[in-house]
């Protein structure tokens, strides 16, 4: 639990909050961990990160806060970033406290009015791209997000980014990275697109209003956001989007949300966005293949802490065959293999 003393002196300079402040562990983990906060009539989510990561910088405070407050009055669902705290010694780490969302994560069983009900969930899953696509046409230049981004060269960057992450904790061969590596250095785009990134767009960092039509609450989760090409976040989404009778790459289908009966293909969502967000999608594969091999030298470093004893997070236990998995749905997407 958070520590209440120094993180009541601290709120109080901030927030209405006094002694009778109520404090709820929502989640913890290998993710940010996340804090209800509760007084009589009010209600607010404090977010630190998790206590450890797989790179410094992994889990910024920082950059959440500086882009949900640029995100302010935009067409963009997002939680309202109220305060940021930078000294570690209030809390053991810099934390956030943001707005409390009323929603819900699309975990199965889904709930009423949208356990069963394939019309909603096709709302939902529609939601989830026009969100995206409103990201992707946010203007980031006037919102004051100069300098967040090194968007020049951003893919030219991708590959040797990301392997060079991997090579700091990389304890085993994994099937098809070299393979993998080359085709996404000869295949880059001739003409990237420039925007602004979630960073980790899937549907379980976004929040679902509670009533029908299915609509987004909130886009949660943007430590990891910068300005580059956001056509990765759409190569995220639909890389792991899963259709029925696909292998779930090491995770159980029965809890995917893109796995339900009647849901939106892929090629559905693919050309949603387009029409939403106005911007090219013919390089979709090249996006999908390089969102998963970024995932892959990503989650490597989950099963390296856990294979070294570093970690008892069964999460991570998984990303032994999950990691490998990743790359191979990678390799398809870039039809290095059937």
């Amino acid at each position: 639990m958070l520590p209440r003393r120094p993180l009541l002196a601290w709120l109080g300079g901030h927030l209405p909050v006094g002694p009778e402040l109520v404090v709820t562990r929502i989640s913890t983990g290998h993710s940010n961990e996340m804090f209800r906060l509760e007084m009589p009539g009010q209600v607010w989510l404090l977010r630190r990160p998790p206590r450890t990561a797989n790179a410094p910088g992994a889990h910024s405070m920082a950059r959440e806060f500086r882009v949900l407050r640029a995100l302010r009055g935009s067409g963009v669902p997002h939680p309202e970033a109220l305060v940021h705290c930078e000294d570690p010694e209030v809390v053991g780490a810099p934390f956030l406290v943001l707005s409390f969302v009323t929603g819900f994560a699309p975990t199965l069983p889904l709930p009423a009015p949208f356990t069963g009900d394939v019309a909603g969930q096709r709302e939902m899953a529609g939601a989830l791209v026009d969100a995206l696509a409103a990201v992707a046409r946010f203007d980031w230049r006037p919102a004051g997000l100069d300098g967040f981004g090194r968007p020049d060269g951003f893919l030219d960057r991708q590959v040797d980014r990301w392997l060079g992450q991997l090579a700091r904790y990389r304890t085993r061969d994994l099937p098809w990275l070299d393979e993998l590596s080359g085709w996404l250095r000869a295949r880059q785009p001739a003409r990237p697109v420039t925007g602004l990134l979630h960073g980790d767009y899937t549907w379980s960092n976004v929040m679902f209003a509670p009533d029908r039509p299915g609509r987004v609450a909130a886009v949660v989760d943007w430590e990891q956001s910068t300005v580059g090409d956001p056509l990765l976040d759409l190569g995220q989404l639909t890389g792991l989007w899963y259709e029925q009778g696909e292998d779930a790459g090491g995770r159980d289908p029965r809890a995917l949300f893109c796995q339900l009966p009647g849901n939106l293909t892929r090629r559905e969502l693919v050309e949603r966005y387009a029409r939403a967000s106005g911007l090219p999608v013919d390089d979709i594969a090249f996006y999908q293949a390089l969102a998963l091999f970024k995932l892959a030298c990503i989650l490597e470093g989950g099963w390296a802490r856990f294979r070294a004893g570093a970690s008892d997070d069964p999460g991570h236990r998984n990303f032994e065959r999950r990691v490998p998995a990743l790359l191979a749905r990678a390799a398809t997407f870039a039809g290095l293999r059937a």
